[in-house]
């Protein structure tokens, strides 16, 4: 199964395209842009308490095998579910200290 590059920052819905290096996602691909990411939930997944990285950029070409977006494409359903923040402050509070890989 391939990555689901979701097209908008499920916080504020954010268009976020396929070739966007502002995504970032958990390891769950819950996705956020990363101005929220940085700003509003400090490293911190409201969904799962993970952390984020990069979300990578699926190729446009075929260079090999067929995997890209012409074949896998981008998902197309918005997931915007605006974050309650003073809910995620509350959550955050006792994880945002520790190191993503410690959480």
């Amino acid at each position: 199964m391939a990555l689901q590059l979701r097209p908008t920052c499920e916080h504020c819905n954010k268009p976020l395209l396929p070739d966007s290096l502002e995504a970032m996602i958990c390891s769950f691909e819950c996705t956020f842009c990363r101005p929220c990411v940085e700003q509003v939930l400090g490293n911190v997944c409201p969904n799962c308490g993970g952390g984020f990285c990069d979300r990578p950029v699926r190729p446009k070409l075929n260079w090999k095998g067929g995997n890209h977006l012409g074949t896998r494409p981008a998902v197309t359903v918005v997931t915007c579910h605006p974050v309650d923040l003073a809910a995620h402050e509350i959550f955050a509070a006792g994880i945002r200290q520790l190191p993503p890989e410690k959480r």
